[in-house]
C-alpha cells in the first residue's frame, strides 16, 4: 500500500495546531491559545487549551459553567488554589509531569510560583467552553449589593475597578504566597509521570491518569504515551471513549478510518492536536524522530480499548479467511493472542 503523508494543518479533519490555535489572551503576563469546536468542527464533547504563565504571573480565579477540567503541567511550577461546593477549599502546587483536576463550577486559579515560564496543556469535558472570572462576576453586582454581602458600607467599594470583562491573565501583587501545606498530596492532583507505567515493553510505555489511579476523575481521563522510534501504537478503536491527543515531542504518522471507508493520513509534530471520534479505528507511529511523547485525553474516566492483535485472535482461521476473502493457506500466522499489548515494536521499515 502507498501512504500518502500530509501536515496535519494542511488537509486533515482530524487534526490542527494548538500552538497556532486561537489566542485567547496574549501579554507580557503570558499566553493562552486554544483549540474549539469553533475552529476545529470534528471535536465533540472535548476542547484543550496552551497555557502559559510568565513568572509572577497567574491565570487569575474563574470556573468553567460546563466542563471539567483535566490540566497537565509541562513545566515550571504553579501554586493551584480550588474551591469546591460544600465550602471545600484546597491550595496545592504543581510542578513538572504532574496533573490536577477541576470541577466544572468550582472557582481555581493557577499562579506561578518559580522564576521560569510555567507552561499547561488543559483539557475540557466540552467542545464550547463557558468561562465565568471571579473579577467580573464583582463587576456584575453594585457597591450595595458588595457592601451588603460582606456587611460593609457601599463606599468602601468605590475605589474598586471592576467591570464584566475577565482579565484572564494578571500580574501578582508583592511576592507569592504558599501555604505550608501546599506541598502535601491532594486529591485533586496526581503525579502522572511519577507513577510505575502500567503498560511498558521495550520500544515504550503508557502511564495513566484514570479513575483506578485517581478516583478524582469523573469524566475525563489521560495517557502520557512514550513510543521509540523503533515501535508502534497498534491499530486499535476506543468502543465507548473518543480521544484527543496533544503532541509534546517528536513527529508521528497517524491513520483514522472512518465508517464509510474513507482513510485520513497525516503528520503530526510538536504542538498539533488531534481527534479521534469513539470506535474509529487508527494506529500512532513515530516518523523522522527518535521516539514521541504524545498526552492523550479521553472522555471517560476508563479509556478502555480494543486492538488488532486480540481480534485476529477471536476467530478461527476458518472466519478468518472468509473475512479477507482469502485462501486459508494464503493467511498469515496470526499469533495468538489474549490481551492487547497496546505498544508493539516495528519490525518493519516505514512505508509511505
Amino acid at each position: 500500500m502507498t501512504i500518502s503523508l500530509t501536515r496535519s494543518t494542511t488537509r486533515s479533519a482530524h487534526a490542527t495546531s494548538l500552538l497556532d490555535g486561537e489566542v485567547v489572551e496574549e501579554n507580557d503576563y503570558g499566553s493562552i491559545r486554544r483549540v474549539t469546536a469553533d475552529s476545529f468542527p470534528i471535536l465533540r464533547g472535548m476542547s484543550i487549551k496552551r497555557l502559559v504563565i510568565n513568572p509572577g504571573a497567574m491565570r487569575t480565579p474563574h470556573w468553567h459553567a460546563n466542563a471539567n477540567e483535566l490540566t497537565y503541567c509541562v513545566s515550571g511550577s504553579a501554586l493551584v488554589s480550588v474551591l469546591d461546593t460544600g465550602n471545600k477549599f484546597a491550595a496545592f502546587t504543581v510542578s513538572a509531569g504532574e496533573m490536577f483536576h477541576a470541577d466544572s463550577g468550582s472557582l481555581h486559579h493557577i499562579e506561578n510560583i518559580g522564576t521560569e515560564p510555567a507552561e499547561f496543556i488543559v483539557t475540557f469535558r466540552h467542545e464550547r467552553l463557558e468561562d465565568f472570572a471571579l473579577g467580573a462576576a464583582f463587576g456584575a453586582m453594585t457597591d450595595a449589593v458588595l457592601g451588603n454581602t460582606y456587611d460593609l458600607d457601599a463606599s468602601d467599594f468605590a475605589a474598586l475597578r471592576r467591570d464584566t470583562v475577565d482579565r484572564k491573565l494578571a500580574g501578582r501583587v508583592g511576592d507569592a504566597t504558599v501555604p505550608d501545606t501546599a506541598g502535601y498530596p491532594d486529591p485533586h492532583k496526581f503525579a502522572v509521570e511519577a507513577m510505575t507505567p502500567p503498560v511498558v515493553s521495550a520500544v515504550g510505555s503508557a502511564r495513566t491518569a484514570r479513575v483506578q489511579f485517581w478516583p478524582a476523575l469523573k469524566d475525563l481521563s489521560m495517557y502520557s504515551l512514550r513510543v521509540r522510534e523503533d515501535g508502534m501504537r497498534e491499530p486499535h478503536w476506543h468502543p465507548v471513549t473518543a480521544e484527543m491527543g496533544y503532541v509534546q515531542s517528536g513527529s508521528a504518522r497517524m491513520t483514522v478510518m472512518d465508517p464509510d471507508g474513507t482513510l485520513d493520513t497525516w503528520l503530526l509534530q510538536r504542538g498539533d492536536v488531534y481527534f479521534v471520534p469513539r470506535a474509529y479505528p487508527h494506529h500512532i507511529e513515530v516518523v523522522d524522530s527518535p521516539d514521541l511523547h504524545f498526552l492523550i485525553f479521553f472522555d471517560q474516566p476508563t479509556p478502555a480499548d480494543i486492538g488488532y492483535r486480540t481480534s485476529a485472535s477471536l476467530y478461527s482461521r476458518e472466519v478468518l479467511a472468509a473475512v479477507f476473502n482469502t485462501h486459508i493457506d494464503d493467511l498469515p500466522e496470526f499469533p495468538f493472542t489474549p490481551a492487547d499489548p497496546l505498544i508493539v515494536a516495528r519490525r518493519n521499515p516505514l512505508d509511505r
